[in-house]
């Protein structure tokens, strides 16, 4: 999920397609780029990103899109949750 969102970020920071050693640069997974490419082409078979050309870095396709913004959702509601129980608490 992680290199996902790194995918997704730097794409939409970028508009250009995003490689392994992009997100080994910056972000703090702490994983080599060959890792990074084997995860990718896992996220490539499941149909969360594509390979526009054979030489150039993954981007989201909308069913990448649409689990990032699920989770960034989730965590929304996560934070909205909580915020809730401690104005409950004080109450």
């Amino acid at each position: 999920m992680k290199i996902l969102q790194a995918v997704v970020r730097n794409y939409l920071e970028t508009g250009e397609p995003v490689g392994s050693r992009t997100i080994s640069k910056y972000t703090d997974l702490n994983l080599s780029s060959a890792t990074i490419r084997n995860e990718m082409a896992d996220l490539e078979e499941m149909g969360y990103i594509i390979q526009p050309h054979t030489s150039a870095g993954r981007i989201p396709t909308d069913k990448g899109y649409r689990l990032y913004v699920d989770c960034m959702l989730d965590e929304k509601e996560k934070e909205l949750d909580e915020i809730k129980g401690v104005l409950l608490q004080k109450e």
